[in-house]
């Protein structure tokens, strides 16, 4: 006789356990809070759907934290194994010019998620929505919609994060969890923006411009990429990898400082020379010689008093190294992902829960961190699919 796995959750991680559990051994049902799956797997596709990142799996590895946390699922399932499946179920991809991949050009998120819920469907998957998980029985069995009592043999949480409400990713699961005895980490915001307290004159006139072709650093971290400056403060690639580090910071000093390096391909004897074999004055220099535009210039010039902007040593420092303080993080709810959940101390190598024997937590309720660039959902869907693969070989 099969035994029944029950899916807590059905976003990405969620989605991958299913579509590579073996449904000879086990009957499968997902149970989904909302009225659809794959909500938050959707609205990662605006702007452009990035599924993983091409690089090798050694650097693959490097790029989560804590480390070594998804190395045996990002080695069993890795990014080229993604691409392979998805061409199997007819979603081509190509690799972009950063090692993004994506979709063929006409692919739209709603086609990606349509193809696997046609691999579930194939594989007699159930599916029953409206189904919220709201806690346990006093022998461990579990409650839906706080009466309704399931009985499987096992049970997969794949709950989410706490980001992004609207997709049902709201993290109010984790009282619950803490409720049982299991430890957790509060949930924190990542892949964020984070608040500067800008000049009224400077924000009026630079809000919405970029800051391209630029290095951050925080902590001996360094994170090359660009940002957006907005009236909350900073956004973008160059900022959101460098979270964690920032959050610590701001934990422990309400405030945190970073440095922008506003030519990190050049160094400071190259910029000396630069600016030494010009026949511009500074500010015109900055602009047509080293490439800085309005935005970088106008804040270098409102750091420096004038007597320290004619002054190359001083000028130089300031381009190679400026310092932005930060005072706050955006709030959990506008953030691309949180860091938080179960505590990596409640959970096994193959994520069971070390206090509930048969239960599982995959996916972004775990306490793990990276970076936007397809880190995330590669993370998650690693984890549904090497699960599966412990569980068909039990």
């Amino acid at each position: 006789m099969k035994k029944s796995i029950a899916i807590i959750g059905g976003g990405t991680a969620g989605l991958f356990f299913a579509a590579f559990i073996d449904t000879d051994l086990y009957d499968v049902t997902i149970y989904e809070k909302k009225k659809s799956l794959g909500r938050k797997f959707l609205v990662a596709g605006d702007g452009g759907f990035n599924l993983t990142h091409a690089e090798h799996i050694d650097i693959l590895k490097t790029r989560y934290t804590p480390k070594g946390l998804l190395n045996d699922a990002l080695v069993y399932f890795s990014n080229q194994d993604l691409r392979d499946w998805l061409y199997s179920i007819s979603i081509p991809t190509f690799i972009g010019s950063s090692k993004r991949v994506f979709p063929v050009e006409g692919i739209k998120p709603i086609q990606v998620l349509k193809a696997i819920e046609k691999v579930l469907a194939e594989k007699k998957i159930s599916i029953l929505y409206n189904k919220e998980f709201t806690g346990w029985t006093e022998s461990d069995q579990l409650i839906l919609n706080e009466s309704d009592i399931i009985h499987p043999d096992l049970i997969v949480f794949a709950l989410g994060g706490a980001s992004w409400k609207v997709t049902g990713s709201d993290g109010s699961w984790l009282s619950l969890f803490n409720n049982q005895g299991i430890k957790t980490t509060p949930f924190q915001a990542s892949n964020c923006a984070f608040q500067v307290k800008w000049n009224a004159d400077y924000i009026q006139s630079f809000i919405g411009k970029p800051l391209k072709n630029i290095s951050i650093s925080i902590g001996g971290l360094l994170q090359k990429g660009e940002v957006v400056i907005t009236a909350f403060g900073l956004e973008g690639n160059a900022i959101y990898a460098l979270s964690e580090a920032i959050q610590s910071e701001l934990a422990l000093n309400k405030k945190a400082v970073i440095h922008i390096d506003f030519k990190p391909t050049l160094t400071p004897e190259t910029i000396l020379n630069k600016i030494n074999n010009s026949n511009y004055n500074t500010t015109e220099t900055l602009k047509q010689i080293l490439k800085l535009n309005k935005a970088q210039i106008n804040l270098i010039k409102n750091h420096l008093n004038k007597y320290e902007y004619l002054d190359h040593s001083t000028l130089i420092n300031t381009i190679k190294h400026f310092p932005i303080t930060l005072t706050a993080s955006a709030s959990i709810d506008e953030a691309i992902s949180t860091m938080g959940g179960i505590h990596v101390d409640a959970i096994s190598q193959n994520y069971e829960l070390n206090d509930l024997q048969g239960q599982y937590c995959i996916g972004e309720m775990l306490d793990w961190n990276a970076t936007t660039g397809g880190y995330l959902i590669q993370g998650c869907v690693s984890m549904g699919a090497y699960l599966a693969d412990q569980l068909n070989n039990q």
